[in-house]
């Protein structure tokens, strides 16, 4: 083995080694770490994720590195990285178009993707702070939250601009209902979960966020009538009744959370905490949302990506003193 190799798995090591999954829970652990997949040359902040799954490819926003990280999943290991890009805080991959969206919070824009050769397709200007972004499968809209209070509606296919949602301050996490018409977006600024009609394209309703704020992650359960709000001050999740608007449970969380994501199969929501841990919850019932276990990872990694058909959830966890930046790769049990 080569000097440089065994000095890389040291770094690697040195950088993640906190990162073993203990839990509080009696039996195994919620999530096993299986792989950490290094990414040296990535400085800085590290934001949202998404998934190729065809080619078993992870995308990663470097936000502080201005680059697009490419992972192979198949092989661990970094593939490519794709600069030019102003502070990338969201990604969104679309398989049926084969294409990639990645928003720019500085760089105040969309830029589209051919996600085979990651050629630029497009660019979409003055979309100030841009940030979030989702997918409409329904009307076919790829939609991004920017500026200081509105989401941008694009055609998937085109790219062309199909208008604005207005809203009462800069979104930040949102949720599309798949057999609804409505958006549950954060709104931490003036501290309110804001619930969009896409259909009429305006909000219909605002729920407070009792007892906290600074909601920025944010997770749906469709099928069980269920909203999960991420709160940093102080750190709680809250859990919503998307039927009635209110809050039905309160949980205490690690601090600096920016993802949250519900696992429907096994019944349970992660919680990627900046702190350096993932706590997990249990879905004991609708209202009951016990502590199962805490995973820890890395200080800073508060983002991250849960993928169902893995059962896989990705971790990102930035550059610290002298350790690499990385992607943990946790499976679930």
């Amino acid at each position: 083995m080569e000097p440089t190799s065994i000095s890389l798995k040291l770094l690697v090591f040195l950088a993640f080694g906190m990162a073993i999954p203990f839990t509080h829970a009696a039996g195994e652990a919620a999530l096993e770490l299986v792989a950490t997949i290094p990414m040296p040359a990535v400085k800085g902040r590290i934001d949202h994720l998404a998934i190729d799954l065809k080619r078993h490819r992870l995308f990663v926003a470097a936000l502080g590195n201005n680059t697009v990280e490419v992972l192979d999943l198949e092989h661990k290991q970094h593939e490519k990285s794709v600069s030019g890009f102003g502070e990338p805080q969201g990604v969104l991959y679309l398989p049926e178009l084969d294409r990639l969206y990645v928003t720019n919070g500085s760089g105040d824009r969309v830029d589209i993707f051919d996600a085979e050769s990651l050629a630029p397709i497009k660019r979409i200007e003055k979309l100030d702070d841009a940030d979030n972004v989702r997918y409409g499968a329904a009307e076919r809209k790829v939609i991004v939250g920017y500026g200081k209070g509105a989401l941008h509606m694009l055609a998937a296919g085109s790219g062309e601009s199909a208008g604005d949602i207005r809203l009462s301050g800069h979104p930040e996490s949102f949720q599309l209902e798949r057999n609804g018409a409505r958006i549950f977006v954060n709104v931490p600024d003036t501290g309110q979960v804001a619930v969009i009609d896409r259909t009429k394209r305006e909000v219909k309703s605002t729920w407070e966020v009792p007892g906290a704020q600074a909601n920025f992650p944010m997770a749906l359960d469709e099928a069980g009538r269920r909203l999960f709000v991420g709160a940093r001050a102080p750190a709680l999740m809250l859990v919503y009744d998307i039927d009635s608007g209110k809050a039905v449970a309160k949980v205490p969380i690690g601090g600096d959370t920016d993802d949250i994501f519900f696992d429907a199969r096994r019944k349970r929501v992660y919680v990627i905490c900046g702190e350096g841990r993932v706590d997990v919850l249990r879905q004991e019932t609708a209202d009951r949302y016990p502590h199962e276990a805490s995973v820890k990872t890395a200080p800073r990694a508060r983002t991250g990506l849960f993928v169902p058909e893995e059962g896989r959830l990705y971790v990102a966890a930035p550059a610290a003193g002298t350790g690499p930046a990385g992607i943990l790769v946790y499976r679930a049990r």
